[in-house]
């Protein structure tokens, strides 16, 4: 389901609005930057990179104990790419790498011949990247 803030206001300002209220309720600290240019991307991958956006704050708040959270987006030429990086307690295994919310943002992706990658060290946060071509 794609999120009527993505249709009011683009993909920028629906998840500043999103990271806004995750903030608030969670005292958690995010940032955003994004680097996206003035041509909005097509509605299929605003929609994954916002809903691969907030699982990865949910991620957060139930699993990485978090006091910081940075998400940066960018486009090039031929694809775009979110960046979000937390300061939590990373993933002890490889078994927390495989859990659902990582498993739904791998499928969505690959939906749009995309790819993510995670890479985490227990004691030393979580970085999660997806990439998505643009045709």
């Amino acid at each position: 389901l794609r999120p009527k803030a993505l249709d009011d206001f683009g993909l920028v300002p629906a998840l500043e609005r999103l990271i806004e209220n995750f903030s608030e309720q969670t005292n958690v600290q995010a940032d955003l930057v994004a680097q996206l240019g003035a041509e909005r991307l097509p509605e299929e991958v605003e929609t994954a990179l916002y809903r691969i956006t907030q699982e990865a704050l949910t991620n957060v708040v139930k699993h990485a104990q978090a006091s910081r959270v940075s998400i940066v987006l960018t486009r090039r030429e031929r694809s775009v790419s979110a960046l979000i990086e937390d300061d939590g307690k990373g993933l002890k295994s490889e078994g927390e790498r495989e859990g659902l919310g990582l498993l739904g943002m791998s499928e969505r992706l690959a939906l749009l011949d995309g790819r993510l990658t995670v890479e985490s060290k227990e004691g030393s946060g979580t970085t999660i990247v997806a990439e998505v071509p643009l045709r």
